[in-house]
Order: C-alpha cells, then sequence, then structure tokens
C-alpha cells in the first residue's frame, strides 16, 4: 500500500496535475518538485518521512507523466511551471510553505524563492543549479560546458525522431542509467519506462529544456559571457538547504561555489557517495539531512 494518495488537481493555470498528497492537512505544508525525466516518485522514500509531521504535496510536473502536455514550446517556460506551483498552494489553502526541488524542480524552485518570498518560508534545493551560477559556469568553466552539452541535444528538434529510431529502452540504458551511481531495480526501470511513453511526454519533458534561456554554448565556442543580459538577481532571503550529491556528472561540484553570495542563510550538505539521483540513490542521508535541517530551522 502507498504511504499518500495521488488527486487529480485542475488548477486555474489551464492544466491538471496528478499530485502525492500525504500527512495531516492542519501540518506544516511542504511541496516537493521533481525534475527531468521523473515524476512525483523522486520523492517516494522523503514523501512518508515527512509526512509523520508535514502536509505533503508533491506534483507530477505539467509535461510529465500523466499530468497534461500543453502543445507548444512557449507551456513550457519557467514562469508557467512556477504560476502552476503557487496555484496548487492556493488549491489546497496553502499561504506560505517550505518548498523542495530537485533538478528542474530545482530551478523552479530557486526562481519561485527569488519572485515570491511572501510564499515561500523555507527552501530545499537537490542538485539543482543557481540560475547566475549555473549561467556563468557554463560559459567560464570548461568542465561543468562540457557537462552540460546534453541541454544542446536535448534542445534539438529533431530528438524526437532519433528517439522514435532508437528505442525508449536504449536511451534509458545509455543515456539516463549512466547517470544513477546505484543499480536501478527492473520495477523502477518500468516505471519510468510507463512514464515516458504516455502520449506527448517525450515532447512536453525536453521542451523544458527548450523554453529556458539559459545560454549553453558549444564547447569550443570563445564566449566570456552570455550572448543576452541577464538580470542582477537579489540574493535569496529566506533560509535555504542545499543538499549535492557529489558524484554528479551533470552539475558539478563548481555549482556550489560562491552560493553563499547568493544566499543569506545558507547550508550546504554534501553527500559524497551519490550522483545526480540522490533523493533515492541515498535516500536516507537525503531524508536524514532534510529532518535535520528543517529541525533546526
Amino acid at each position: 500500500m502507498a504511504d499518500f494518495e495521488m488527486q487529480r488537481v485542475a488548477l486555474p493555470t489551464g492544466v491538471e496535475l496528478d499530485v502525492a498528497v500525504a500527512g495531516k492537512r492542519d501540518a506544516e505544508p511542504i511541496i516537493l518538485l521533481h525534475g527531468f525525466p521523473e515524476s512525483h516518485r523522486t520523492w517516494r522514500h522523503q514523501i512518508p518521512a515527512l509526512a509523520t509531521d508535514h502536509f505533503v504535496l508533491a506534483p507530477d510536473q505539467r509535461g510529465f507523466a500523466r499530468s497534461s502536455k500543453p502543445e507548444g514550446v512557449e507551456n513550457y517556460s519557467p514562469d508557467k511551471p512556477v504560476a502552476d506551483l503557487l496555484a496548487l498552494a492556493d488549491h489546497f489553502g496553502i499561504g506560505r510553505f517550505t518548498l523542495v526541488g530537485h533538478d528542474w524542480g530545482g530551478a523552479i524552485a530557486w526562481m519561485a524563492a527569488l519572485q515570491h518570498p511572501d510564499r515561500i518560508g523555507r527552501l530545499i534545493i537537490v542538485n539543482a543549479p543557481h540560475p547566475a551560477i549555473f549561467q556563468k559556469t557554463v560559459i567560464e568553466d570548461p568542465g561543468q560546458r562540457a557537462a552540460s552539452q546534453y541541454i544542446r541535444t536535448f534542445r534539438d528538434p529533431n530528438l524526437e525522431t532519433m528517439l522514435e529510431a532508437m528505442g525508449l529502452e536504449k536511451f534509458f540504458d545509455t543515456t539516463f542509467a549512466r547517470h544513477i551511481s546505484s543499480e536501478i531495480a527492473p520495477e523502477e526501470r518500468a516505471a519510468y519506462l510507463d512514464e515516458w511513453r504516455q502520449p506527448g511526454a517525450m515532447t512536453a519533458m525536453l521542451n523544458w529544456y527548450r523554453a529556458s534561456l539559459i545560454e549553453v554554448p558549444p564547447v569550443d565556442a570563445k564566449l566570456d559571457k552570455p550572448t543576452f543580459t541577464m538580470p542582477p538577481l537579489p540574493k535569496v532571503p529566506m533560509p535555504t538547504l542545499v543538499i549535492w550529491g557529489m558524484k554528479d556528472s551533470a552539475l558539478l561540484p563548481c555549482q556550489l561555489d560562491g552560493l553563499d553570495g547568493q544566499v543569506k542563510d545558507l547550508t550546504i550538505a554534501r553527500i559524497e557517495d551519490a550522483g545526480h539521483f540522490v533523493p533515492w540513490e541515498k535516500p536516507d542521508s537525503v531524508t536524514t539531512a532534510m529532518r535535520a535541517w528543517l529541525a533546526s530551522h
């Protein structure tokens, strides 16, 4: 039996999201945002632990699994999932909440925290770079630029045709699985493939990359700054925990350099023996870090 229930929630932003719901409605609220190419299942180990003293929401974000998949790249610009997040909180009568994000969910969490500090009381980021640091490093750090070339591939409008020819199983084994530092159980592999095979899912997931303004130059490009102007960002005002799997081969540890200059109240928890998908590679370490920090803040 699952430790949470799934609810289908229609939002005024025009999408319907499947949402994992757990805990007592009158407990302190916490919302968990997954990234690419996952779903609420990113947090399958954390949800029951957090639900002991929190009201937990973990949506399948727009474009993922069986949630709505509006057509068009423009429907996946970061402001859209930020609006979904706030509308989801409103739907459940939540004013101020703790926000957690991994990967793309972390990118949305950074943006929401900067734009809506009145709604977000605490912030937990898991292997998701601050936008200013990420843009800087893909320009200036050769290692991070090389590691980020997959983004250029994901933005290729012909990628879906190539994936269809390749087969999602091969894509899973040759692209996704190589970023995992632990063994993937057969039932987990099957769950991923089921979500990816939902009509329109692969294009919708990739559209998150296509809609982003972050510039990733070719490895050999001669640039010393982005070709567009990134506005200066204020410091993140709320207490923030950043959990980082240090074996992440896509988002290198350089993403932590200078982070204290972007966040007023920063705690960093490094998990040395985990990669990018640390919430389920090392679930106990992540859950322990979260719960200890939440208790102290």
